[in-house]
């Protein structure tokens, strides 16, 4: 799944839109390199949001196309 897909779908950030133009950024790094909003999301990998003066680091622990909103936040671990 895209980066910035799984970055709505887990609702990490509100809206796709908001999640490309942060990778476009260089505000999201996966595994401390800085990605693009193609990068493919697989389990393990970490990742970091920076946005204004907060981070924020998950473990992605699920992959999904599709998920409810009360299940959304089981898709990955805060570090």
């Amino acid at each position: 799944m895209r980066l910035d897909k799984y970055l709505k779908v887990s609702r990490l950030i509100k809206r796709r839109t908001v999640a490309n133009e942060a990778c476009d950024n260089g505000r999201i790094s996966v595994n401390g390199r800085v990605v693009k909003a193609s990068y493919e999301v697989k389990i393990g990998d970490k990742i970091e949001i920076t946005m204004g003066p907060r981070t924020v680091a998950v473990e992605v622990l699920q992959v999904a196309e599709t998920v409810r909103k009360d299940d959304a936040a089981a898709m990955y671990k805060e570090v």
